[in-house]
């Protein structure tokens, strides 16, 4: 039984290029790299399907620092309401 191969991210994107550009077919890019035209269409299509989150990291980036903001902001929450229960617990004992 033979062992699968793994190939690096580099490599599926160089295929990937290849097929989309047109030059060769599937089947030529396959013999070449000798791996199967399928891999080569899978890789194709999900370059093309990701292609469209390229564009969009500018907005993740955003949405994470939004995100750490309104975590710093429950953090600082977080330690006023605690020191309030150490407070309100001392006032308790006196009581």
């Amino acid at each position: 039984m033979s062992k699968r191969r793994t190939h690096s991210p580099e490599f599926k994107a160089r295929v990937a290029m290849e097929a989309i550009s047109g030059r060769k077919t599937l089947q030529e890019i396959a013999a070449d790299h000798a791996i199967h035209p399928i891999q080569v269409s899978q890789w194709k299509k999900q370059m093309l399907e990701g292609a469209s989150d390229l564009f969009t990291r500018g907005k993740k980036s955003n949405a994470n620092e939004e995100v750490q903001a309104k975590e710093a902001e429950l953090f600082q929450q977080i330690g006023r309401l605690q020191m309030e229960l150490e407070w309100l617990k001392k006032k308790s004992q006196l009581l």
